[in-house]
């Protein structure tokens, strides 16, 4: 490792503070953020709405030089997001944006000097994006428009203006923010395909790896549920494959036992705990909760990026279901590591297969395991990273 005062100074801006991990964007942001350290002197620079507990900082304070917490009041995120109604931008660039901590951002960086900014998500690039002094990478992570492209399809019909309104703001977005940035990252190929730009093809795929001790747990308790789902149950593409599930799933499956984990879950998945759904809320250990199932289901419809409950499920030697849609990002092995459903029926017979023969079931945790041990990893990913900024 290079001693302190020869490393370059690298600026990371990321909407959120990163931690707790109960967001992909959070966990991305850590371990990517754990990585770069060995190699710069990391300034991060996080966006939050809440005060941030010293406990949190303190897991990022051993990686970063300097922490800076900018504030964004809950009246100024609502009263930026309604000055795009008389603008172009997304609504959540403005959610996101405020012209008093664009100036504080700028104040740092004209004394910090870095030799290179890190951009996470395309929500706080106005911070950064008209800084050109050192060369600057945006992390595009999801393909934002395609997200809300998919919930329009779902979403009730007062809030398709919405949505549609936000699609087309976002893939304008996406596209005029290419050109601000030198280096461009994203997670996934499936994301980076329909990023509405002419020179996408120069966005560098950088994958999420999953945390190694994920694959030495060690966990001996008996299974007590029969399928398991967990994330961010505040998200509504979780929101929807916890009520596909419930809803057209079990019932096919008479006497199976379902949990849903995860943090801040909203109403609609509370009022989904009942004899056979267990609605845990945030826990502490995920890694108890993935292996108390037998099996792992994600009906991912409308979500984009990575998911990162598949490769912690899978690393933890866990049989996993999921679509098409999913797996797309994911790359695994159809049938050989990982198993596909696209209909609830599908989903049954996939389930029972697993269910019924146990010989499928360990060859599918295994070949899982497997497969993320030897394609995802941090560090792996993370010099992708760094071979990029380096040029």
């Amino acid at each position: 490792m290079n001693s302190s005062q020869n490393k370059k100074k690298l600026v990371v801006i990321t909407s959120r503070f990163p931690f707790p991990l109960e967001k992909g964007d959070k966990l991305r942001a850590y371990y990517q953020i754990k990585e770069l350290a060995i190699y710069y002197d990391v300034h991060l620079i996080a966006l939050t709405e809440k005060d941030i507990a010293p406990s949190d900082q303190d897991e990022l304070t051993p990686f970063c030089k300097s922490i800076t917490l900018l504030k964004i009041s809950f009246t100024a995120r609502w009263f930026f997001t309604f000055l795009q109604f008389f603008g172009n931008k997304p609504f959540q660039i403005g959610y996101f944006t405020s012209y008093k901590k664009k100036k504080q951002v700028k104040g740092i960086l004209e004394s910090l000097k870095p030799d290179h900014i890190y951009c996470q998500l395309i929500r706080p690039a106005e911070y950064v994006k008209d800084y050109h002094a050192c060369d600057k990478t945006i992390d595009y992570m999801d393909a934002l428009s395609k997200g809300i492209e998919r919930r329009f399809e779902t979403a009730l019909w007062y809030k398709k203006p919405f949505f549609k309104a936000e699609f087309e703001r976002l893939r304008q977005y996406e596209h005029k923010i290419f050109d601000y940035f030198e280096q461009h990252t994203i997670i996934s190929e499936q994301d980076k395909n329909v990023i509405f730009h002419k020179e996408r093809s120069k966005i560098k795929v950088i994958p999420n790896g999953v945390d190694q001790s994920f694959f030495s747990y060690q966990n001996k308790q008996n299974k007590q549920f029969d399928l398991v789902f967990t994330g961010n149950m505040n998200y509504p593409p979780n929101i929807e494959a916890s009520k596909f599930i419930v809803s057209q799933i079990l019932p096919k499956l008479p006497g199976m036992h379902l949990v849903l984990a995860g943090a801040n879950p909203a109403e609609e998945i509370k009022k989904l705990h009942s004899g056979n759904v267990t609605v845990t809320g945030w826990v502490e250990d995920i890694k108890a909760v993935y292996l108390a199932g037998k099996i792992f289901v994600a009906p991912m419809f409308i979500g984009t990026g990575l998911q990162n409950k598949l490769l912690e499920a899978m690393a933890l030697g866990i049989p996993c279901i999921t679509t098409t849609l999913a797996n797309n990002a994911l790359n695994a092995i159809p049938n050989e590591s990982i198993l596909i459903a696209n209909t609830k029926e599908e989903f049954v017979e996939a389930i029972n297969r697993l269910m019924k023969d146990q010989k499928s079931y360990e060859m599918l945790a295994q070949n899982g395991k497997a497969f993320v041990l030897e394609n995802y990893n941090w560090q792996s990913a993370t010099k992708l990273l760094i071979d990029l900024i380096e040029g």
